[in-house]
């Protein structure tokens, strides 16, 4: 989407069709947004902060929650790490883009988005397939969906002092104090400062039945220490050329709880995560048909990971992986019904480790990604075609290197207006793809293989949007995606004897899924407001690998065949409320399915309260939230159990 490489919402926007540039303000902004989700080519949802709000969306796993065809692990309260999957595809495969650049990881593959907070971020968007917006680098087209991370936009209507400050406290010994500072230093330059700590004791109660006899017992060795700063620019040189830049810090001191396991709840691991970036962004325009977006990061991570059980520390482990990228996209739009795109991108990887025990050799990794697309559009048919190719050079400073990979890619999508008068449009798009091994499959000792193929995958979706006014109060919004994906040469593990397991091109995965999605609002009067949203996912994520085996023809491990989401909200002159609920149905711990592995499904309902208060300049809200109200004991992660009743107080204060 055109925001996702915009850095705040007031300044002028470009059309990736006609390059000509519109002064529009935020709300507006927002609007185009939500209407780009009707038109889209491919499944695209988005929650803008409002829609958070109203929801009653306390975090990004809850955020996450909400979006249909999304597979959340998390591993328990707010120190908990928390990795999405798509459709079945895995966390591997799912990009996650933070202000127009793509996050990486490539030791593990996964993003941990519970470093991500939501206080500071302005909308979420999920793109599956290809993105209607074709302005982007190659590497957000080299996955099958992409979770969009967009922070909140920089003051553009006055040069005052802007300061934001905020105080959440609430069970299990969690308070999370939070400022940003934001201002604009002249008409053509503004910065913001964000700073945030959270300090959780998460001993939070869980409840365990070992047959007849129920155990009741507290989470322990679960403190976390976390802190994260921002610093963000945006320097419009002239109305054609615009420079943004930030910096970014991540700390985290946790403690890493073990399984539950009747009565087994001993564990002293501990964990802290590290990660700085940085990363700049410059658009300019040649006249009216020609644009260019120019990237670049560098990404430094460590994790030091400790085990005192262990006799000799044995298990103790430090790595540290560092990535320097750089990506151009060049946008031509000869007339009103074509633009065409070509990106490139350039990566490079490396990852060591405190021991040989941990990471063999010292790998690196050059990634080159180009990328042409066409797109035609017109008042009732939209268009996208792409290629992609990509180019992986592999190498080791000690030791065998992992075989180099090189792949064109094709993508192909469309969406069409049924009826001119109103917005129903169906759509249709093929995408395939692939994914390079991760330097964990690749190297890691006793584990990885250097002769592993990449995964490739292939993905079908046909959809139809419905959107319209029913009334001059009434408005709504509906989705129904049905999709087919199929991954091959899929990686998985396998033993060689009891100490040593190796990564192998073996497994084969077709997903047949459903995913809908409704969005409702009425408005009685000015000031009293009902609004309605829901979410359904059927997803069958089936082994298909080896006849015969204890595996085949199973749902993968973790993948619920059923998914739901929804709230209601009352915005009135008193006290706004929002009632919502996420739930699942069983799911199995291991693709075997074996007895007693199966986890329980479960439906988690919520209740927000808040109110808005104003003087002058001023804005006071108080917020209430009231998390898992019929205290359901439930695990998202077998032998990890999630939270059950606990509260959140929000105070936020702004001038």
């Amino acid at each position: 989407m055109v925001l996702t490489m915009m850095s705040v919402g007031a300044m002028a926007q470009t059309d990736t069709i006609t390059s000509r540039t519109h002064q529009l303000d935020e709300v507006t902004i927002t609007e185009t947004q939500r209407k780009h989700t009707v038109t889209s080519t491919a499944p695209l949802h988005l929650l803008d902060r409002k829609d958070m709000l109203t929801m009653g969306v306390t975090d990004i796993a809850d955020a996450l929650h909400r979006l249909p065809g999304i597979t959340l692990r998390d591993y328990g309260g707010a120190g908990g790490m928390k990795t999405v999957s798509v459709r079945g595809f895995g966390a591997k495969h799912t990009g996650v883009s933070y202000d127009g650049v793509m996050l990486s990881e490539c030791q593990s593959g996964e993003i941990d988005l519970s470093r991500y907070s939501l206080d500071n971020v302005g909308n979420l968007s999920l793109t599956i397939g290809d993105n209607d917006d074709i302005f982007i680098p190659a590497r957000q087209a080299s996955v099958p969906a992409v979770l969009h991370i967009q922070t909140l936009a920089l003051p553009t209507e006055d040069t005052r002092p802007h300061l934001t400050t905020q105080v959440k406290f609430g069970s299990f010994g969690y308070v999370s104090p939070f400022i940003r500072y934001e201002q604009n230093l002249s008409d053509k330059f503004a910065f913001s400062a964000v700073g945030e700590y959270t300090y959780a004791e998460n001993d939070y109660p869980y409840e365990l039945k070992n047959g007849l006899e129920t155990i009741q017992s507290e989470r322990n060795n679960n403190k976390m220490n976390s802190g994260h700063g921002e610093l963000n620019f945006l320097w419009t040189i002239n109305p054609t050329n615009r420079l943004s830049g930030k910096v970014y810090y991540y700390d985290n001191d946790r403690q890493l709880p073990g399984i539950v396991h009747y009565y087994v709840n001993l564990n002293k691991e501990t964990l802290r995560d590290r990660n700085v970036f940085s990363q700049l962004m410059y658009q300019t325009r040649w006249g009216d048909r020609v644009s260019l977006k120019w990237n670049a990061k560098f990404n430094w991570f460590s994790s030091s990971y400790r085990d005192p059980l262990y006799e000799g520390n044995i298990n103790d482990a430090d790595y540290w992986q560092r990535e320097a990228y750089t990506a151009a996209a060049v946008l031509y739009t000869p007339n009103r019904y074509w633009a065409f795109d070509y990106s490139a991108d350039y990566a490079f990887n490396n990852l060591n480790g405190s021991s040989k025990r941990t990471v063999v050799g010292r790998p690196y990794r050059h990634t080159i990604l180009q990328s042409a697309t066409a797109k035609y559009r017109d008042n009732r048919l939209t268009m996208i075609a792409r290629l992609l190719y990509s180019l992986y050079l592999n190498d080791s400073k000690e030791g065998p290197k992992s075989r180099n990979m090189r792949r064109l890619s094709p993508s192909l999508s469309v969406s069409y207006k049924l009826l001119e008068e109103h917005d129903i449009y169906v759509r249709a798009s093929y995408k395939n793809i692939f994914r390079a091994p991760t330097f964990n499959e690749n190297y890691y000792y006793h584990y990885g293989s250097t002769n592993l193929k990449p995964e490739s995958t292939n993905q079908y979706n046909l959809g139809i949007t419905y959107a319209d006014d029913l009334s001059e109060k009434t408005t709504f919004q509906f989705t129904l995606d049905g999709y087919y994906n199929q991954v091959t040469d899929k990686i998985v593990t396998l033993p060689v004897n009891m100490f040593i397991w190796r990564c192998v091109n073996v497994g084969e995965v077709k997903i047949i899924g459903v995913d809908c999605t409704m969005r409702a609002a009425r408005r009685f009067t000015s000031e009293h407001i009902v609004s309605m949203t829901g979410s359904y996912s059927y997803q069958s994520a089936k082994d298909k690998t080896l006849p015969g085996s204890s595996s085949y023809d199973n749902q993968l491990a973790y993948t619920p065949l059923h998914t739901v989401s929804g709230s209601v909200g009352y915005e009135n002159p008193w006290v706004n409320l929002s009632l919502h609920l996420t739930g699942m149905s069983d799911r199995w711990a291991n693709n075997e399915h074996y007895e007693d592995t199966d986890i329980d499904g479960y439906v988690e309902f919520g209740l927000t309260a808040w109110r808005q208060f104003r003087f002058g300049r001023h804005q006071l809200e108080g917020r209430i939230d009231l998390k898992n109200l019929l205290n359901t004991q439930y695990e998202l992660v077998r032998y990890y159990p999630m939270p059950r009743r606990s509260y959140q107080v929000t105070l936020n204060y702004k001038f």
